[in-house]
């Protein structure tokens, strides 16, 4: 009987064997169990886009981090490949929540949404001052047919040859310290805007000269007479960031010079406003808040894609801009690139 048994306890092993029945310890987890680590990436990426505007900007890092948020998308495809490839249920779900939330940020830049109407075409390029063929960027930059063109970083030097090459394609200009405005139409009221007046502050040791707030002055204001009445323009070049070894990404003088120059735009009485140049920061950075509320991005409401511009040779970012009140962005593009490292934006508006 002893062997008996035994024969039968056997077979009843191999019975439950061949149901797929596995010893506890060689189980496998499912579905649901599998990819953990991908799972909290895909969560983590998510509530980074969902909160980066609560991100810590000690060192810089809120602001760093918003520069280049629309990058973080190409962690997508890759968290996806990851949880196919674990065939993990969870991980896939999870993913729900970055795309959504890319999606809800940046899915409208995907499609073209520009116009082939417009009733004025404006264009800025921060030339760069260590530009070699100033004469060739005056005549790229003239060949667009552009009714309005802003130049920024403009040097005493190459301030000379811009005005002779641009001097038979617009009549009227005005400079102010390093930035000027070309146009076909005429200028009044024109007055420069202190953006960076009273910035020195303990870090000026380690700042560039250009970013030492100090005349000449780096943004102007003036009115365009148009035909359907006038227009405020303004041009800017915001103060540089950098990347320095004591204080991370610093961005003090550029953040101070756009909350003085959306106290500005405030103050401004025109109903049309045109507010364009070098903002050395995207739409997306905090620091921004200010004009945003109050403006609108010609890229964002009429252009084709996000319009990265800098660097001019393999582009990461849009930190040139073209943003606007009480007029309609019918589209918005980029131009060839010239002798600058930035590449000129452009866009036309309709009363």
């Amino acid at each position: 009987m002893t062997q008996v048994d035994t024969a039968e306890t056997g077979q009843g092993s191999l019975a439950a064997d061949d149901e797929g029945t596995q010893p506890a310890g060689g189980s496998s987890p499912g579905p649901w169990k599998r990819g953990p680590v991908l799972t909290a990436c895909a969560l983590l990426l998510g509530l980074l886009l969902l909160l980066h505007g609560k991100l810590t900007d000690l060192a810089g890092l809120g602001s760093l981090v918003e520069t280049f948020l629309p990058w973080f998308g190409l962690f997508l495809p890759v968290l996806l490949a990851g949880a196919l490839w674990r065939r993990s249920a969870s991980s896939v779900v999870a993913l729900l929540l970055p795309v959504t939330l890319w999606l809800n940020l940046f899915g409208g830049l995907l499609g073209d949404k520009s116009h082939q109407a417009g009733d004025l075409t404006v264009v800025s390029n921060n030339v760069a001052a260590e530009n070699r063929d100033p004469a060739g960027t005056a005549r790229d930059l003239a060949a667009s047919g552009a009714d309005l063109l802003a130049l920024e970083e403009l040097t005493d030097q190459a301030r000379g040859t811009y005005e002779k090459e641009l001097a038979k394609a617009y009549p009227h200009h005005t400079v102010q310290g390093t930035v000027g405005l070309w146009s076909k139409l005429p200028l009044s009221a024109t007055r420069p805007v202190d953006v960076l007046r009273g910035m020195v502050g303990p870090l000026a040791e380690q700042l560039e000269p250009e970013d030492i707030p100090a005349d000449p002055p780096r943004a102007l204001r003036t009115t365009v007479a148009t035909e359907k009445g006038p227009l405020a323009v303004y041009v800017v070049h915001l103060g540089s960031v950098r990347v320095m070894p004591r204080s991370g990404f610093w961005t003090e003088s550029r953040d101070a010079g756009a909350t003085k120059l959306a106290k500005a735009v405030a103050a401004e009485r025109s109903e049309r406003a045109l507010v364009l140049g070098d903002f050395n920061g995207t739409m997306d950075d905090r620091a921004f808040d200010g004009l945003t509320s109050q403006l609108r991005s010609v890229q964002d409401v009429a252009g084709d894609g996000f319009g990265f511009n800098w660097p001019a040779k393999f582009p990461v970012a849009r930190i040139d801009q073209i943003l606007v009140r009480g007029v309609e962005p019918e589209s918005a593009w980029l131009l060839p690139a010239t002798g600058s490292d930035h590449r000129p934006v452009a866009a036309r508006i309709s009363w």
